[in-house]
């Protein structure tokens, strides 16, 4: 995925009402950004840190700069836009990048499925071959050199696990693929320490037939690709 134009840099002075963020411009310019970011942000969000930013063209917006990356004063980047995890993995699956997930020629989003009313980011489906129902998540929050998931308890993850393990248990390959977008991450954990019954809910997942992949994304204010597999404990 390919930032156009690049990002700019700006540094951090706080985020507040979850949506918002306040920064300075390299020219002593205030801005205020949008922060597509609903959840904690652990460590991702320390005043003093680098944000990166797009601006829209649209005219209607009321807060045209978007917070997309931080580069924390330890010199880790970070996307902090959920939305590019999707992005990142479309054109990871496209491009057949992803090895567990090629052979299927046509490639679906936001899909209704399963018995709490979920949509699942990616279906997969090809000519004699089981459909394959994929949901994203993105790995930010690094603790004691490690990765783990989630940053906060999730009963929105919750619930798509109980939707995955109902999907394999019917004969479907449902898959939960863990996007790393922290460049620090290189072993991923589920955070039981956060979200003990989301840890309980992976295990039966797991045991009921969900396959659980892990892929680190190269970040820059150029752009953000997904590219090799993780070794993890998810």
């Amino acid at each position: 995925m390919e930032f156009s134009p690049a990002l700019r840099p700006a540094r951090l002075v706080k985020r507040y009402k979850r949506f918002l963020a306040d920064v300075i411009t390299p020219e002593g310019e205030a801005l205020t950004l949008h922060c597509a970011n609903t959840g904690a942000m652990t460590g991702c969000a320390t005043p003093g840190d680098t944000v990166w930013y797009s601006t829209s063209a649209s005219p209607t917006r009321k807060y045209p700069h978007s917070w997309e990356l931080t580069e924390t004063q330890q010199g880790h980047w970070i996307c902090v836009n959920t939305l590019r995890a999707n992005g990142s993995v479309r054109e990871a699956l496209i491009a057949g990048q992803i090895a567990e997930l090629t052979g299927y020629p046509t490639l679906l989003s936001e899909v209704k499925y399963g018995s709490e009313k979920s949509r699942i980011d990616f279906l997969l489906q090809a000519d004699n071959r089981r459909n394959c129902y994929i949901e994203v998540k993105s790995v930010t929050l690094l603790q004691q050199g490690k990765g783990y998931f989630p940053d906060a308890v999730t009963t929105r993850g919750q619930k798509h696990l109980r939707e995955l393990s109902h999907i394999a248990q019917s004969g479907q390959r449902a898959v939960l693929l863990y996007a790393v977008l922290h460049s620090g991450i290189d072993h991923v954990l589920p955070a039981k320490h956060i979200d003990a019954r989301y840890a309980e809910l992976l295990e039966q997942a797991r045991q009921n037939g969900v396959e659980v992949l892990c892929y680190k994304a190269q970040l820059s204010p150029h752009g953000i690709v997904l590219q090799g597999a993780l070794k993890g404990e998810l």
